[in-house]
C-alpha cells in the first residue's frame, strides 16, 4: 500500500519511453542532418567584391581557433551535467534539504516493482532538459545559417572571386553569383554559415540554463557567495567566447549578439516553461508558512488608551472599593 510518501502511478514509464524518448531521438537525428549532412543547402547571398566587412584575413580552421569546438561542446556539455549531478546528490545526502525534497516531490512506484525517488526523477529531468534545450539550440542555430547565409568577415579572402573580371569590374554591382568564387568551395560554405554564431548560443545557453538551477534549487546558507561567483564565472565565459569569435573575424558583432539572445531565450523558456523555474527543495517551507501568515493583517497599529478611558476605568474601580 502506498504511503503517504509514495504515489502510485502507471502511465509515467510508458509516456517517458514512447512520448519523450521519441521526442529526444528526433531532435537528436535532426541536428544530426543539419550539422553532418548537406542534406539542407546554405543559401547564396548575394555580396559586393568592394566590401570592406568582407574582406578580412582568413583566420584558419576552426581547429586552429582559441577555442576549438572540440573543446568548446564538451565543456557545453558536460559542465552543466556534472554540476547538475553533484548538486542533486549533495541536496540529497544533506538531512535538511532532504527532507524537504522528500516533502515536496513523492516516490513513484509503478507497478508492483519499479520505484523512482525523488533523487533520479529530478536528475533525469533536469539533465533530460538541458539535453532537449542543446540539441534544440544546434538545430535552431543551423537553420538561422541555412536559411540565411550570412557571410563571414572573411569570405572575401576565401571567395577570392576574379576582380578583373566582369562581374568585380564595376565598384558597385551586386553578385548573386554563386559560381563567381574559385576558393575551396568547402572553405567556401563554411563562410556562408556565420549568422548566428554557434558557439555564442551554445555557450550562452548551457550558462543561463545552469546559472537558473543554481539561484533556484541550491539554497544552503554556506553558498551565498559562492553561488554568485559561479554563475557569473560561467556567463562571463559565455561572454567571452563571443568576443573571440569576434576578435579572430570569425563572425560580426551581430552574429554573436544573435546567437546570444538564441541561446538565452531558449533556456529561460525551458527554465521557466518547462520545469517551472526548477522549483527548489525549500518550496514546500516556504508555502506553508505563507499559509501560515495569511491570516494575519498586513500592518498592525500599537493601542493608544485617550484619557476619557482612563478616567473611566479610575471611576469604575472605586465605585467598586466602595461597594466593597
Amino acid at each position: 500500500m502506498a504511503t503517504n510518501n509514495t504515489l502510485r502511478s502507471y502511465s509515467i514509464i510508458p509516456c517517458f519511453i514512447l512520448v519523450e524518448l521519441v521526442i529526444m531521438s528526433g531532435t537528436v537525428l535532426l541536428a544530426y542532418y543539419m550539422e553532418c549532412t548537406d542534406l539542407f543547402g546554405v543559401h547564396v547571398q548575394g555580396f559586393f567584391c568592394n566590401d570592406a566587412e568582407l574582406m578580412k584575413p582568413y583566420p584558419g580552421t576552426e581547429e586552429s581557433s582559441f577555442v576549438p569546438p572540440l573543446i568548446l561542446y564538451c565543456v557545453v556539455a558536460a559542465a552543466p551535467t556534472v554540476i547538475i549531478f553533484i548538486g542533486e546528490v549533495s541536496m540529497y545526502v544533506m538531512k535538511s534539504t532532504r527532507e524537504a525534497l522528500l516533502a515536496q516531490e513523492k516516490t513513484i512506484v509503478t507497478g508492483d516493482c519499479c520505484y523512482l525517488n525523488p533523487l533520479i526523477r529530478r536528475i533525469i529531468r533536469f539533465i533530460g532538459v538541458f539535453a532537449f534545450g542543446l540539441f534544440a539550440t544546434d538545430i535552431f542555430v543551423n537553420a538561422g545559417q541555412v536559411v540565411t547565409g550570412g557571410l563571414s568577415p572573411y569570405f572575401l579572402s576565401v571567395c577570392k572571386p576574379n576582380y578583373t573580371g566582369a562581374e568585380c569590374r564595376f565598384n558597385h554591382q551586386f553578385i548573386i553569383n554563386g559560381n563567381i568564387c574559385t576558393g575551396n568551395p568547402f572553405v567556401v560554405e563554411n563562410a556562408r554559415r556565420s549568422f548566428p554564431s554557434k558557439d555564442a548560443s551554445l555557450s550562452v545557453y548551457s550558462a543561463v540554463y545552469l546559472t537558473m538551477y543554481i539561484t533556484s534549487t541550491i539554497k544552503t546558507k554556506s553558498s551565498r557567495l559562492a553561488k554568485p561567483v559561479l554563475c557569473l564565472g560561467m556567463l562571463c565565459s559565455a561572454f567571452l567566447t563571443g568576443l573571440n569569435r569576434v576578435s579572430e573575424y570569425r563572425n560580426h558583432c551581430s552574429d554573436v549578439v544573435a546567437g546570444f539572445i538564441l541561446g538565452s531565450a531558449i533556456a529561460l523558456f525551458l527554465g521557466i516553461c518547462v520545469v517551472n523555474n526548477f522549483k527548489g527543495v525549500h518550496n514546500a517551507a516556504a508555502k506553508q508558512k505563507t499559509e501560515e501568515y495569511r491570516g494575519l493583517p498586513l500592518m498592525t497599529f500599537p493601542r493608544v488608551e485617550s484619557p476619557l478611558e482612563t478616567l473611566s476605568a479610575q471611576n469604575h474601580s472605586a465605585s467598586m472599593t466602595e461597594v466593597t
